[in-house]
């Protein structure tokens, strides 16, 4: 098949790369020329592991092409999905600009029987104003479907090789075999349903992923005043099969580019369909205020900031992506800086990013995780890079300024923390005592 992707993001250059692997021809559109130059050149603007390669490969077999040409793109095209950005807009809903400008530039250029299908994240009824928007501009037949992208930032081409369920949501039973036919290579059950029901199920999912790492931290506040450990507290829920063991992460909330913004949005749409005082409104509070009232305990915990020098490990928001939306790191860096501490940082692919956008942060980066730790009164281990969960205990103890203290808020070194302690190390974790 031929298939254009509009728009260069994140979800768009791994949707081009994977479905140009699959032998199809693929032009990823986008209207910024400097992106799509670096793009055409196999230069990825982000870090995803295992995407440059796919990207070089495709490139190198001609089954993959950037664009800034609509008539280039679409004209050609069996099927164009479209992955531009959604931004919240001030009434906290969905941006839909960038949609319904794509959607007027490739109109004119559709050929008869052309599948438009959605993946940025939208609101449900978007399928029916993208109707209205395209009938307005053209008389050729085509269909629209929904498409949502389901990926988490440092997996994203496994997540997509190998998903769990590809969400199809479509009308037309023509359009419906034709995306079954174009995901068929991924291996995963197609599961097919209305475009409105598609859109929610994308919203609804991450809410839930949001949720249980709210309710995970709310349980770790009432174990820190109880005596309970949160980590046998999940071992003891997890063995439930309605509950299980995975996804129960207690430390900072959730950051990076999907769950803050989709909880705000969904908590806004819910508003805005009448229904107030919805839950995403409180999990959206409870996640905001969790670092603020964190730092605010370890301050005391450390007596105080001013004058210390803080170890601050690890800049993105997850492990292997060098994204920092919303990232710990961004509140936490700039609370130390006001407190008066001196402030150094290691990261292993984010330093460069977080130079870039962050250029007023006066503090020391440092190219070596040991380095950073060295003469630091204080570790803030903030990532779970493979990296910073390895790290040797002793040489930490040996090279820390006296009384050091080691604030774990992954709890990666829960086990090891009577070990710290015999060296003279103060332990912090979440939800332990």
């Amino acid at each position: 098949m031929t298939i254009t992707v509009i728009g260069t993001g994140f979800v768009g250059v791994v949707s081009s790369a994977v479905l140009s692997s699959f032998g199809n021809k693929v032009y990823g559109l986008d209207v910024d020329q400097q992106k799509i130059q670096s793009l055409s050149s196999g230069k990825i603007p982000f870090y995803e592991p295992g995407l440059e390669e796919l990207v070089k490969s495709s490139l190198e077999k001609g089954d993959l092409i950037f664009t800034t040409s609509y008539e280039e793109a679409v004209s050609s095209s069996d099927v164009i999905i479209l992955a531009v950005g959604t931004p919240s807009a001030p009434d906290g809903q969905a941006d839909l600009k960038y949609v319904f400008s794509a959607l007027e530039s490739l109109a004119p250029y559709l050929k008869n029987g052309t599948i438009v299908a959605i993946k940025s994240t939208v609101p449900p009824g978007t399928n029916a104003k993208a109707e209205e928007i395209i009938h307005s501009l053209t008389n050729v037949q085509f269909f629209t479907a929904s498409l949502p992208e389901f990926l988490k930032e440092g997996s994203a081409v496994q997540d997509t090789l190998h998903a769990d369920r590809v969400v199809i949501g479509a009308k037309d039973e023509q359009a419906i075999e034709i995306l079954k036919e174009l995901h068929k290579p991924i291996s995963a059950p197609a599961v097919v349903m209305s475009p409105e029901s598609a859109q929610m199920s994308k919203y609804a999912a991450n809410a839930y992923l949001a949720t249980r790492i709210t309710f995970i931290n709310q349980i770790a506040n009432l174990c820190e005043v109880n005596g309970a450990n949160i980590l046998e507290v999940i071992e003891g829920i997890g063995y439930d099969k309605r509950i299980g063991k995975h996804y129960w992460y207690p430390g900072l909330g959730y950051g990076g580019s999907c769950y803050p913004k989709d909880v705000k949005e969904l908590a806004a749409y819910a508003k805005a369909k009448s229904q107030n005082g919805n839950l995403m409104v409180k999990i959206d509070e409870l996640n905001e205020e969790r670092i603020p009232k964190l730092m605010e305990k370890y301050k005391n915990r450390v007596g105080g900031w001013a004058g210390k020098t803080v170890a601050v490990l690890g800049l993105s928001f997850k492990p292997n992506t060098d994204d920092m939306r919303e990232a710990p790191s961004t509140k936490i860096i700039p609370l130390l800086i006001k407190e008066n501490a001196h402030v150094k940082a290691y990261d292993p692919i984010t330093i460069k990013t977080a130079q870039k956008i962050y250029p007023d942060w006066n503090i020391e980066y440092k190219n070596d995780v040991y380095e950073t730790i060295q003469g630091s009164d204080i570790v803030l281990l903030l990532v779970e890079w493979p990296e910073l969960i390895s790290l040797d205990i002793e040489a930490i103890a040996k090279s820390m300024n006296p009384n050091p203290v080691f604030i774990d808020t992954r709890n990666q070194y829960s086990e090891k923390r009577e070990h710290m302690k015999s060296l003279g190390i103060g332990y912090i974790g979440v939800g332990l005592i």
